[in-house]
């Protein structure tokens, strides 16, 4: 059994360039557009909106769904934010530039 160490398998992908496609580009451009804070407010309010829920209906399969979508928000925070620093893939800047 051939055992590949790191080296040689990133000797042999390193030439193969990797791109974006066009719609990833038009998905960066227009969340890049969003304020980050919004991210982090529709988190709390999913948080908030699950406690109510859960405190004052019996809807409690409800209320951990609606729970369940701040984590998410969170990550497309995240998303957002290294869209914001880094932009489309930094060989197609070195393209243009």
């Amino acid at each position: 059994m051939k055992q590949t160490t790191m080296r040689s398998f990133m000797g042999k992908y390193s030439n193969k360039i990797p791109k974006e496609g066009e719609f990833t580009k038009k998905i960066e451009d227009y969340t890049a557009k969003v304020p980050s804070v919004s991210y982090l407010a529709l988190a709390f309010g999913s948080m908030a909106i699950s406690a109510g829920l859960a405190a004052f209906t019996r809807r409690r399969g409800l209320a951990n769904f609606v729970g369940l979508w701040g984590p998410s928000f969170l990550l497309m925070g995240i998303y957002n934010k290294l869209v914001k620093l880094e932009g489309h893939d930094s060989i197609d800047h070195a393209r243009i530039h």
